[in-house]
């Protein structure tokens, strides 16, 4: 049972709106208004607690909140002071004054946080949060590839390890995977480069390049269980919703898909067209949060929750902020060759919009090599 301050017990024996004061109704307001379609009125009262002591806690302990698009809606919009996807999350925190950051999020981007703010406070909320597809590949993994491709640039997936990120020659994300094959080719003087560990998300950049692609049997236990089966029952019940796919997702799902890229991408889309009915085919909570700042565009399923994004919760993230728990390391060497990968990334210029997987138009299609 979470122990709540006197000043949040004091609050309680008020009766507001859903028994809240009106002190907290009033400070809790905008957020209920983002996710009162996705919280019931009964669990209100006590997340509308929660957020408020999350976030004086914050104040006193001069931290930061990195909410991950797959957070749930309370977290996401009732506490995150910078919300997105992992790299742009781990780039805000670098920019904070603040000496304490929350990750709101999986144990990888804590150690990206990490690399990127070395010296400053990580904490996750739950040390168990962790991720299929970075848990796929080590570091030993990556010097074991170098050795049987030797000269060959390795790019990484920012959805890995610091170990991982330690061996590789630049990060990238989904966003800019394609820039980043192409530039590491250019800049290696080769036509094949070794972009590691999502399976799918090598598979879909290939589709869009003319350099080779070897690749690595990783994958997102999210994202690959979505099927074409899954597009077609939504097009028959929702004949005039538009679906968008995260690329990684298998090559099939992409092309049956309207449109393919990102979790930013996929945000720019939905915030720019505004669809009357949209489908966002990646886990459940990015919905709901979009749904948030985007009024009046239906969101419907299917969708697939990230059973380790889930163990991130108000109550955890106040007892993290409130027993300054548990600290997330990174040994220092390790810190200094993973943030060579991770800078190399960061100083391309940005691609001009979010990366778009058109696989109905792709160049080509590719078999990459797989390890």
């Amino acid at each position: 049972m979470l122990t709540l301050s006197i000043r949040v017990r004091e609050m309680i024996m008020a009766d507001g709106a859903f028994g809240l004061t009106k002190e907290l109704e009033r400070e809790t307001a905008g957020v209920w208004a983002k996710v009162k379609d996705h919280v019931t009125p009964l669990e209100w009262p006590e997340q509308a607690r929660l957020i408020s002591e999350i976030n004086r806690l914050k104040r006193e302990r001069d931290a930061v909140i990195l909410a991950h698009n797959y957070m749930t809606p309370e977290i996401f919009h009732g506490v995150g002071d910078y919300v997105g996807d992992s790299l742009g999350l781990a780039k805000e925190a670098a920019r904070s004054d603040a000496k304490v950051i929350v990750q709101a999020g999986v144990h990888f981007m804590a150690e990206t946080s990490k690399i990127l703010s070395p010296e400053k406070t990580v904490l996750i909320p739950d040390l168990r949060a962790g991720c299929s597809l970075a848990s796929s590949i080590t570091g030993a993994d990556v010097r074991l590839i170098k050795q049987r491709y030797p000269g060959l640039p390795v790019v990484t997936y920012v959805n890995t390890t610091a170990d991982v990120k330690a061996e590789t020659d630049i990060c990238c994300t989904s966003a800019n995977a394609v820039q980043v094959v192409e530039w590491a080719a250019k800049e290696w003087g080769v036509d094949r480069v070794i972009l590691i560990p999502d399976e799918y998300l090598a598979r879909n950049v290939a589709a869009q390049t003319t350099v080779g692609i070897i690749a690595w049997k990783g994958r997102c236990e999210v994202h690959e269980r979505f099927t074409v089966d899954d597009i077609a029952e939504m097009r028959a019940a929702y004949p005039g919703a538009e679906i968008l796919a995260h690329p990684e997702c298998p090559e099939d799902v992409l092309a049956a898909a309207d449109f393919a890229g990102s979790t930013a991408a996929m945000t720019d889309y939905v915030e720019t067209r505004r669809p009357k009915q949209v489908v966002l085919i990646t886990e459940c909570s990015m919905a709901s949060n979009v749904a948030g700042d985007v009024p009046g565009v239906q969101f419907i399923g299917p969708c697939n929750l990230c059973p380790h994004m889930k163990r991130i919760t108000l109550q955890n993230i106040h007892d993290c902020l409130l027993h300054m728990q548990f600290e997330v390391t990174v040994p220092a060497a390790m810190i200094e060759r993973g943030r060579l990968a991770v800078q190399r990334m960061i100083d391309l210029p940005p691609p001009a919009v979010p990366a778009r997987y058109d696989l109905v138009k792709a160049r080509h299609h590719v078999d990459v090599e797989l390890i």
